[in-house]
């Protein structure tokens, strides 16, 4: 038994041996012989383009001239504001953003955001010279500051009518751009007279769209069109998973009277009515007991105000101005936005389950 299993292993072995030297010896078969086929020609008449001499690239704009004349213009601001931690304390925290010289004196613009809170605010001019801001002036509403530095002889920047732009329009974006000094990107204006909710309560309006390239420290800088004009400065970007390409610039129409008040008065009135309010949505309704559903919720009603004189109180909900409707505090903002101080209106409110209507004389709003 022993003889016959040893035999057959014997067998196998020699089966495989024979097996995987098949493997080995056939490792350089008979090559297979390759055609070989020349190509012929797609069009053997076929005459090779001109190249272009270059005249025509004089059709488009030329930035060079442009970031030359209004380089001088713009400045670099870096911040530093002081934040809390719960183990370390007082930490300062370092950000940048971009403005421009308005005046040869030394009033330079920016966005609100960019010093709002700070401890310090450095100005870098094109020259390379800082200066410390000496004056603050700031309208958180527009998302608009003028800060005042201690030099003269400044180049400012021209302005112009962005009521002129059209879509389709060349600008161009300058500004401090992620910190790095001083750049400059271009593209069209996109879309004109643009709103953008940036708040439950607050909104920008009158925006300029464009696709030209906006990143952090952008802010506060101009916006140029081909002139060399600030026609805006830009302020927001849409920063979202697949959004590309849309920056928004406050428009110099909507800016300036506000730069205006800022300088000549220290703060910018608008046309008031005297409450706080907050806007109507499923939980305030329940909470409140309202009877309507959208609206501006009124919380707190200024002694003296026009609000206060016509009678309106505290868990009063405003539904309409002229005959506009009222959804949210921002939808209210807006309407008014587009009337000036003494100007009469009709408030539509309710008072319990009791709609409203009355005639109001809009006030200037109190230095803030």
């Amino acid at each position: 038994m022993k003889i016959k299993i040893a035999s057959m292993c014997i067998l196998i072995l020699m089966l495989l041996f024979s097996m995987t030297g098949c493997v080995y010896f056939n490792l350089n078969p008979t090559p297979t012989p390759v055609k070989t086929v020349t190509p012929t020609a797609i069009m053997a008449d076929w005459v090779t383009p001109d190249v272009s001499s270059g005249t025509e690239i004089s059709k488009y704009p030329d930035f060079i001239p442009l970031v030359e004349q209004v380089r001088p213009s713009v400045v670099a601001i870096d911040v530093t504001v002081v934040s809390f931690d719960v183990l370390s304390g007082s930490v300062p925290q370092e950000g940048s953003g971009s403005g421009w010289i308005i005046d040869e004196s030394g009033l330079i613009v920016t966005n609100n955001h960019i010093v709002s809170g700070a401890e310090s605010i450095t100005i870098t001019l094109d020259d390379g010279r800082s200066f410390q801001a000496a004056i603050i002036r700031t309208d958180r509403v527009s998302d608009i500051a003028v800060l005042k530095i201690n030099a003269s002889g400044l180049k400012a920047a021209k302005i112009g009518n962005s009521t002129q732009l059209k879509v389709g329009q060349w600008v161009m974006a300058m500004g401090n751009s992620l910190g790095r000094g001083i750049s400059a990107t271009k593209g069209i204006v996109s879309n004109l007279d643009v709103t953008i909710r940036v708040s439950i309560w607050e909104a920008l309006y009158n925006l300029i769209q464009t696709d030209a390239p906006i990143n952090p420290g952008n802010s506060g800088g101009p916006l140029f069109n081909l002139a060399g004009e600030v026609v805006g400065i830009t302020s927001v970007k849409v920063a979202e998973v697949g959004v590309e390409g849309t920056g928004y610039a406050i428009s110099m129409d909507q800016a300036l009277p506000i730069i205006t008040d800022l300088v000549k008065i220290g703060y910018y009135s608008r046309p008031w009515i005297g409450v706080s309010l907050y806007s109507v949505d499923s939980i305030v309704v329940l909470r409140y007991r309202l009877s309507v559903d959208k609206g501006a919720l009124v919380t707190r009603v200024a002694a003296g105000s026009p609000a206060d004189k016509i009678g309106i109180k505290p868990g009063d909900v405003i539904t309409a101005i002229d005959n506009k409707a009222v959804a949210n505090v921002a939808e209210l903002n807006k309407i008014l936005h587009n009337y000036q101080i003494g100007q009469s209106v009709t408030l539509t409110y309710y008072q319990g389950i009791a709609p409203n209507t009355v005639t109001i004389t809009l006030a200037a709003s109190p230095p803030p």
